[in-house]
């Protein structure tokens, strides 16, 4: 809980330098605003250490169906990264570049979860 106020405050404090600067030079307020960015992005890839060992416990109850969390892990991934980049992108002003990693970040989910979808068709499949 610690962590997450901290994070909040370097987030609002950053937000805060950022809106002092811009009205002056608005490419520091970018810059500040890109940095804070990266200092939280890599605040929670050390917090995603504690998720994957919580995923290597799932798996040992999976027994052979681990693709599918590998599956999970790479959709959180595709997810994160493409709402980081199109939030740097909206704040930068460049919003139809923010809405193209959107819809490529959307249409990237549904691919990573096609394998998904085809084992539930095969089991319904299996059923009848």
């Amino acid at each position: 809980m610690t962590e997450i106020i901290k994070v909040g405050a370097l987030g609002i404090v950053g937000v805060l330098l950022a809106v002092q600067f811009k009205a002056q030079k608005p490419e520091y307020g970018i810059f500040i605003g890109f940095g804070i960015s990266i200092l939280i992005f890599c605040f929670s890839l050390r917090q995603m250490e504690a998720v994957l060992v919580q995923f290597e416990r799932i798996q040992s109850y999976l027994g052979g169906a681990e693709e599918y969390l590998f599956i999970l892990v790479k959709v959180i991934g595709i997810t994160y990264i493409c709402e980081f980049s199109a939030g740097i992108c909206k704040d930068a002003g460049f919003g139809a570049v923010s809405d193209q990693i959107e819809i490529l970040g959307k249409l990237s989910v549904i691919f990573a979860g096609l394998p998904v979808l085809f084992a539930v068709i095969e089991q319904i499949q299996g059923l009848a």
